[in-house]
């Protein structure tokens, strides 16, 4: 008899193997799941980053930053917050760099994945608010499908339950990582009783975290990095609660497990900052050739140059963007005028001129000579764009 029939039939299975040779070339599943988790995440922030006027493509630009340091930054904070398992007695100084072990730490994930992105957005000059509220529901996303490889190395489990939905463990090899022990009949060994799912909790919160910033930022058009805010708020209540459950080791101040102390203090933060910063969502319009939009061909098939077709020319990056209100961007959409660059500077939070600035103007306008042909230069200096982009990051 094995331990493995010692546990009920209303259980869910663990996987025994979370690696596979492809040749001499280690599939982990772990890795597996973060890196379509990445994709997902790109996915939707690309969606996002396109409705509010950035040029196709600036995800990749922006995840080559992010994601590198995202990954680095998630290692470094799990290495610091547990040394010694790398550096205290008995530990290996050079585990720390297996992170195909697991061992991500999301805090530092999502504080280097921002340095990276800021990096990026000041390259593309896109303002770091827009891109950080595309953000916000692709991260969570892929939080959840980055849990999946906790649960393939049957990790990051709670407390002894009896619930029908109580999780088998597996009692992982120590001298064969990513795969289970197993008894003379072959069979893999499973750790008594069933456990707290909390891989799966956080995974099903954050899929409720995702549909939450969706659902409020749609109906509040939430800018200046509050969509982000939102994320951060939602991700920590649930970490909160969830870490509560975890029995697996890890460092604790007065006895309450630092990663409870650092979700309640960056959801602090993250309330501050949505509740104190307040102004409309920002859209952008690309300036330079990107602006310049190609009309439909209207010649018949024969004049087609088919060398064209066969030899497609990319489109060419912004040389810049220009930060306006949602009906300019409506507008900009249906005209392909760029809006002049102080309509910008004098509107208000709520998106609307206001009466001392409508009257200022209104004025200038008067005092103003019709003829004046630099006015008449400017005009059109604005309309087309060829002013410097005002660059927000």
């Amino acid at each position: 008899m094995t331990l493995a029939s010692l546990s009920p039939q209303a259980a869910l299975p663990s996987p025994s193997t979370a690696v596979w040779q492809l040749g001499p070339v280690p599939i982990r599943a772990y890795a597996l799941c973060i890196i379509a988790g990445i994709v997902l995440a790109c996915w939707v922030t690309e969606r996002r980053l396109r409705q509010r006027g950035v040029a196709p493509g600036a995800v990749l630009d922006i995840a080559v930053w992010a994601v590198p340091a995202g990954i680095i930054g998630a290692r470094i904070y799990h290495v610091v917050t547990s040394p010694e398992k790398y550096f205290g007695a008995g530990g290996d100084p050079m585990k720390a760099f297996a992170i195909w072990e697991g061992g991500l730490g999301i805090w530092g994930a999502v504080a280097g994945g921002a340095v990276g992105a800021w990096i990026a957005a000041r390259q593309l000059g896109i303002p770091f608010g827009v891109v950080a509220d595309a953000l916000a529901p692709g991260l969570p996303l892929a939080q959840a499908v980055g849990r999946i490889g906790n649960w393939f190395n049957n990790e990051l489990f709670g407390g002894r339950t009896t619930l029908p939905w109580g999780l088998e463990i597996h009692r992982m090899d120590p001298d064969n990582p990513g795969h289970a022990l197993r008894d003379d009949a072959g069979q893999p060994i499973l750790e008594p009783g069933l456990y707290q799912p909390t891989f799966l909790y956080e995974a099903l919160w954050n899929l409720g975290v995702v549909a939450l910033v969706l659902i409020l930022d749609r109906r509040l058009k939430l800018g200046r990095g509050r969509a982000f805010a939102l994320y951060v708020m939602g991700y920590t209540v649930g970490r909160f609660w969830i870490e509560l459950m975890r029995t697996d080791e890890a460092n604790q101040i007065l006895g309450v497990r630092l990663n409870v102390w650092t979700a309640a203090l960056v959801f602090l933060g993250a309330l501050i900052y949505f509740v104190r910063v307040r102004g409309p969502r920002d859209y952008l319009i690309p300036l330079g050739p990107a602006a310049t939009t190609t009309p439909p061909p209207t010649s018949d098939l024969s004049q087609v140059d088919l060398s064209e077709r066969e030899t497609p020319t990319r489109a060419a990056a912004p040389e810049g963007y220009r930060v306006v209100s949602e009906e300019q961007y409506a507008a900009w959409q249906d005209t392909g005028v760029v809006p002049p660059a102080n309509d910008d500077d004098s509107r208000p939070d709520d998106g609307e001129p206001s009466d001392d600035t409508a009257a200022a103007d209104l004025a200038s306008s008067d005092d103003e000579p019709a003829d004046d042909p630099s006015a008449a230069r400017t005009d059109r200096a604005d309309a087309t764009g060829a002013r410097p982009a005002d660059r927000d990051s």
